[in-house]
């Protein structure tokens, strides 16, 4: 098992050059100069521009700021906001709860209904059950993130005003952070009502990052039970008259979880992905929306130290998914 960890780290350096290499160039591609945007509607005359741009650093030659930049993140050091002028990582991580909170809730949605409705479609192969499923899931993973999060703004926030339309809880409920997550800092709070307002304002943010993952797991599950179901082995736990739950439960599903956990550990890109479209529409405090903010602003501290931190975290959540198939299957651990 030692082994198989270290060759995975070992993929892992790499990788994650790589996408320094990648952030560190395409944000220089974007049009725009952070300089002259820093000035706001003030006219910045060019002795000044020419000093912040050296104090910057921006004058000097791209491989030198990427090796400054580089030898900086293996210290720790992200670098520093242009424009609020707070350290990368001090502003990463009181964001990321609330996209870490939003992103498990969408994932746990997306799990607890997709991994049974493509059981439940595998077993009723052809039938009318397995043909809405897998339409549904094909409409879910077709329909645009923004598209479909206005349209539920517009119906249940809208029309039926069932659920507020931004934000992670009501105007009138403060407390200090505890935790950074609003479910649990709201019921350690104390306050009256300040939990159920907390739920409100996560369910459609929630549901719509949840909808291509859930479409991809359904789909993703269903293949991998068809192709099980097939198996010799099952016919004989079926021929010896085990119950159904046993055969799948016990004999099916702990083989066909291989694939399903593969997928459930890619959505979290998608998730991270989704998360930047949510947070826009629904104003959520996380970091997609600090990311997209950055983008405008041309904080190249925020955008290249966001990505390396999201691809970080991508690529250790695919590190946990790589040790869980040894505990699935042992067989794939030599």
């Amino acid at each position: 098992m030692l082994r198989f960890l270290l060759g995975r780290l070992a993929v892992l350096i790499p990788t994650f050059i790589g996408v320094s290499i990648i952030a560190f160039s395409f944000i220089r591609l974007l049009p725009g100069d952070p300089v002259a945007l820093l000035s706001g509607e003030r006219v910045m005359s060019p002795e000044r521009h020419a000093e912040i741009t050296h104090q910057l650093g921006f004058d000097r030659p791209l491989p030198i700021q990427y090796l400054d930049y580089i030898g900086g993140v293996l210290t720790g050091d992200f670098g520093t906001s242009i424009v609020t002028k707070r350290p990368i990582l001090d502003q990463f991580f009181s964001l990321f709860p609330a996209t870490l909170e939003l992103s498990f809730c969408a994932i746990i949605i997306a799990v607890v209904i997709g991994i049974p409705a493509g059981i439940f479609a595998a077993m009723k192969r052809g039938s009318f059950f397995d043909q809405s499923v897998m339409g549904v899931a094909l409409v879910g993973y077709s329909m645009p993130i923004f598209w479909w999060g206005l349209l539920l703004i517009i119906l249940f926030a809208g029309i039926l005003q069932w659920t507020p339309v931004s934000g992670r809880i009501s105007l009138m409920y403060f407390f200090p952070p505890v935790t950074g997550f609003m479910l649990i800092d709201s019921l350690l709070s104390g306050q009256s009502g300040a939990f159920k307002s907390a739920v409100s304002h996560l369910i459609l943010p929630s549901i719509v990052l949840s909808t291509i993952p859930l479409a991809v797991i359904a789909r993703q599950t269903r293949s991998a039970m068809l192709e099980v179901l097939g198996e010799d082995y099952v016919r004989t736990a079926r021929a010896k008259g085990l119950s159904t739950f046993r055969v799948i439960g016990i004999h099916s599903l702990r083989n066909a979880m291989i694939p399903v956990v593969t997928t459930i550990g890619l959505q979290v890109g998608v998730l991270m992905a989704g998360a930047i479209l949510t947070e826009t529409i629904f104003s959520w405090p996380g970091i997609g929306k600090w990311m997209v903010d950055s983008v405008f602003r041309r904080d190249y501290a925020v955008i290249q130290g966001g990505l390396l931190l999201i691809a970080a975290i991508i690529m250790v959540v695919n590190l946990v998914v790589d040790l869980l198939y040894g505990l699935i299957n042992p067989r794939i651990r030599h």
